[in-house]
């Protein structure tokens, strides 16, 4: 019997509330590591919506375990990170993998920051880093997820680019990895509260949110009008994010928002990766 007539075998089995039958269906399925839309795609009979769902929350021990497995832990912690950009991408891969269902057929993140700076390079060629704020965010290609500031997913990257909308370091974030892949310089602001962007425009500094369509800062303005801000604001306002203080703080978000939707095992596991990461 080929793989895809077994797995479809195990997809009729779904439904079974006999104990015996759903662990032997649950034990299968985790040969699959957690994410079966590859081999899903090749069976003949689409899924209902609610067996999607119950496929997938079949399929999330399988990806709690995965993350634990594959999670890399730097030797010093987050602090040990200092310029390490690949490694907060890898890091920002796994948990996309993880929020992911694990049933639709997605591209892994690279690919998808891959495709979106292809498609942001003419506007870079013409303006540089401007062009590119204004393709990704004034455009309205990416958006401040407003309605649903608190949803796991906006800490899924994946997710994030295909929806075009996703949390303020998100979209930060993605700002800051197509910049790098494009040869331009986008600093994160880790601002109390709100996470921002730092560019160069015109010879002058310029702070960029992201999540409210890009809008630009004069950040010497800002930073002239002292009595109105405190040494820690203006601290974190000239001083750049490193990719452990943005992995720390997507996974402190992300933490929050599973323990809002009462997703509280899912919130332990993020707890646990934050621990990890303690110098």
């Amino acid at each position: 019997m080929s793989s895809v007539a077994q797995f479809e075998s195990l997809l009729r089995l779904l439904d079974d509330d006999t104990p015996a039958v759903r662990d032997m269906v649950s034990e299968k399925l985790r040969e699959y590591g957690g994410d079966v839309s590859e081999v899903l795609a090749e069976c003949r009979h689409p899924l209902t919506d609610s067996e999607i769902g119950l496929l997938s929350d079949v399929l999330k021990p399988c990806r709690r375990d995965a993350l634990l497995v594959d999670w890399e832990v730097p030797f010093h912690g987050w602090r040990a990170m200092d310029d390490d950009w690949d490694r907060l991408e890898a890091c920002l891969r796994q948990i996309s993998d993880f929020l992911h269902d694990g049933v639709s057929l997605r591209p892994p993140l690279s690919d998808h920051l891959d495709l979106l700076a292809e498609e942001a390079q003419q506007a870079c060629d013409e303006a540089g880093i401007d062009g590119l704020r204004i393709y990704l965010f004034e455009s309205g290609r990416f958006k401040g997820n407003h309605e649903h500031y608190h949803d796991p997913r906006n800490s899924d990257l994946a997710w994030a680019i295909e929806s075009g909308k996703s949390n303020p370091i998100g979209l930060a974030t993605i700002f800051i990895l197509i910049a790098q892949r494009l040869g331009l310089e986008v600093e994160g602001v880790n601002f109390p509260g709100h996470f921002l962007c730092r560019v160069e425009h015109g010879g002058q500094p310029l702070l960029v949110d992201c999540f409210n369509s890009g809008r630009m800062h004069d950040l010497n303005d800002i930073l002239s009008r002292r009595e109105e801000i405190d040494d820690n604001i203006a601290r974190a306002l000239s001083t750049s994010a490193t990719p452990g203080e943005i992995l720390i703080r997507i996974l402190r978000n992300l933490e929050v928002s599973l323990q809002r939707h009462d997703e509280n095992e899912d919130a332990a596991l993020i707890h646990r990766l934050i621990e990890s990461l303690k110098p």
